[in-house]
């Protein structure tokens, strides 16, 4: 959202809730260490449920919906003035409610490749987080419970670059024992679109 006082739209497009990633990946209740490329801070707490009020409540629903409407347009649906939606909307920023980035097809930005790899690992689970999560084509990384003690989503240009990737920096790390690769063929839903409770 810009900060210098106009009602433009914010150059963002989608508006993603701290707690999990959604579409066919939603990470539940798990402990995310996705990087926010926007203002270069990690996600890697568990959530705290937040203390949400109507109004904020409805901001989020409607920045979730178009990340771009302007703080005059948002002002207009809460009934509140444009400073302090502004004011609100920073904050949710701030304390990682919210985080307001722009998504983009990866095959239309020259990734050919996104993948999946389950990560079976010893040791200090947070630590191999982590250590992952400095990798820059991963842009997800969770711990969970199941079969795997991570799971990451990554990007990559090519497959080549899929297996450099894999053999020189992901299993290279310790403390990651096994790793199981589940290649994308088709991204048939993504959305950011869940709400709030």
């Amino acid at each position: 959202m810009p900060d210098d006082g106009s009602t433009g739209a914010p150059p963002a497009t989608a508006v993603t809730a701290r707690t999990s990633r959604v579409g066919s990946r939603r990470a539940g209740g798990q402990q995310i260490a996705r990087r926010d490329g926007h203002v270069g801070r990690r996600l890697g707490t568990p959530a705290r449920n937040a203390a949400l009020d109507d109004v904020s409540r409805r901001l989020i629903e409607a920045l979730q919906q178009d990340g771009r409407r302007s703080y005059a347009a948002l002002a207009k649906d809460v009934g509140l003035s444009e400073a302090a939606v502004r004011q609100r909307v920073r904050r949710l920023l701030e304390d990682g409610v919210m985080q307001i980035v722009a998504v983009t097809d990866p095959l239309t930005v020259g990734f050919a490749r996104q993948a999946l790899v389950g990560i079976k690992a010893t040791g200090d689970l947070r630590a191999v987080a982590e250590r992952l999560s400095r990798l820059p084509e991963l842009e997800y990384v969770v711990l969970c419970a199941g079969s795997f003690d991570l799971l990451v989503e990554l990007v990559c240009e090519d497959d080549e670059h899929l297996l450099r990737l894999l053999d020189e920096s992901i299993r290279t790390i310790d403390g990651v024992r096994e790793t199981e690769t589940f290649v994308y063929l088709r991204l048939v839903k993504q959305t950011y679109a869940w709400g709030t409770r």
